[in-house]
């Protein structure tokens, strides 16, 4: 999986540690940036492609990114 991607989202131009926040606030403020962000589908697939544990990714949280998981790993099977 490529990340060439990662030079075009809206990430890119703000302090790396918003995306792994302590709270809900933080969890908040890192879903606004990624809102309209090109992309964030693609953050959220390589998120969920290598089972990245922590931060806000593609605008999902890490409890959401395995809920996702778990719902795709559910329908597969």
């Amino acid at each position: 999986m490529d990340s060439e991607w990662m030079a075009r989202g809206n990430c890119r131009t703000v302090e790396p540690s918003l995306f792994f926040p302590s709270d809900g606030v933080g969890v908040e403020i890192a879903r606004q940036i990624c809102q309209d962000c090109p992309v964030k589908e693609q953050c959220l697939e390589y998120a969920i492609y290598h089972r990245i544990d922590h931060g806000v990714w593609g605008g999902a949280s890490e409890r959401e990114r395995r809920r996702i998981a778990r719902r795709r790993r559910v329908a597969a099977s």
